[in-house]
């Protein structure tokens, strides 16, 4: 395994590095709005930094993901990497028809739409995606869609256009195969947005905030369905690997970010006569950050090289390693930097408090950390068998 970055990523992390001082991060301190990120998308395109997601390996994008992680409620979307929409251009790219693509993949690739993943449900364990209530009922030439979702990330900013569902087609069927994967139109009757939904209090609007949706017999034409009936399943865990990674290597960049701020705080501010840098227990919060943040990169970077070189099968164990371990790692690290800020932390004066909301939802979201320990046990386990 070589980390080494090789030319491209070399240059891409340069052209990334300097949008990001020249025009991200001095927009953090702007109000949030469609036109900025407009502005930003526009800069972002004019110096090739565009759907890099799609267009490297992961190995290549990792570097670049990580930097964008620290300003996650701006740089993502300004380069169109932001979650949902990336999981969802792959579902299309790898799994959709040609009408599909044309409709859906090619605006989302434009960022002239947006979209949402629907797949989580409040009256099930959405942990197992099995579990998955929502029907999915075919009606002559139409599939009707009954049923309700909830924190579908993006679904109600105002550019959101095209929902992705999970549910059943044939409750029957082997239990991996009762699934479906669909494409619902924003705007289709009986869908209906019940409101939406805060995490830690903040309601993310940033990148479209977390609804909870209603299917009252929404119908969509048949040739909506993604893939073949019974697939949705297989899909989801195509999409859930490059999602996880991609989360991770954004929450890399959001733990720099901290650690950053921490050094600069703990520096200047004076307490007990000395400098709080000075204190042995905030030495030992940097010193730990600093090697835990090399160890989530490492174990990150090998999952990239091995997705790229092996596939997300291949990679299956260390995906599930990584989604166990850097959020939580992150989430100590965002933790001690609060600590350092005191007051300061834990208030809108710096992106801190923000940053760890985000890394504690992590744990939750793309299956919780049990699940994968649950999972990753099981086939180190069939190994001595």
């Amino acid at each position: 395994m070589n980390f080494e970055y090789d030319t491209v990523t070399q240059e891409h992390r340069e052209r990334l590095l300097s949008f990001m001082d020249s025009h991200v991060y001095p927009a953090e301190r702007l109000p949030h709005s469609p036109d900025l990120v407009d502005d930003l998308r526009r800069e972002a395109r004019a110096r090739g930094l565009w759907n890099l997601f799609l267009s490297l390996p992961n190995l290549q994008y990792a570097p670049l993901a990580e930097i964008m992680g620290r300003s996650p409620a701006l740089a993502p979307a300004a380069l169109n990497c932001a979650a949902p929409d990336t999981g969802n251009m792959e579902l299309l790219a790898s799994f959709g028809s040609a009408a599909q693509r044309e409709r859906w993949l090619e605006p989302l690739l434009d960022a002239r739409i947006r979209s949402a993943f629907c797949m989580t449900e409040p009256d099930v364990a959405s942990s197992d995606a099995t579990n998955v209530a929502t029907r999915i009922e075919r009606d002559g030439d139409e599939y009707v869609i009954t049923g309700r979702k909830w924190f579908a990330t993006g679904a109600l900013g105002p550019d959101c256009a095209l929902l992705i569902v999970m549910g059943k087609t044939d409750p029957t069927a082997e239990r991996h195969r009762q699934q479906s994967m669909i494409l619902v139109p924003r705007d289709t009757p009986g869908v209906t947005v019940l409101r939406g939904l805060h995490s830690f209090g903040y309601d993310d609007a940033d990148h479209g905030g977390h609804a909870e949706i209603d299917f009252a017999g929404a119908r969509v034409p048949a040739g909506n369905l993604l893939g073949e009936e019974g697939s949705g399943f297989a899909i989801a865990q195509a999409r859930l690997g490059p999602g996880r990674i991609h989360h991770c290597m954004r929450l890399i960049g959001m733990a720099e970010r901290a650690l950053e701020l921490t050094c600069r705080r703990v520096t200047a501010r004076v307490a007990f006569g000395a400098p709080l840098a000075t204190q042995g227990v905030v030495q030992d919060w940097i010193a730990e950050s600093r090697v835990r943040i090399e160890q989530a990169r490492l174990l990150v970077l090998k999952t990239a090289w091995l997705m790229d070189t092996v596939g997300n099968r291949g990679a299956h164990t260390e995906i599930q390693a990584i989604k166990i371990a850097v959020p939580s790692t992150v989430e100590w690290i965002l933790d001690k930097a609060i600590q350092a800020h005191g007051a300061a932390g834990v208030s809108q004066d710096t992106p801190l408090a923000a940053l760890w909301s985000r890394a504690r939802t992590i744990r939750i979201a793309d299956g919780p950390d049990e699940v994968h320990r649950r999972s990753l046990a099981k086939r180190e386990l069939r190994r001595h068998a």
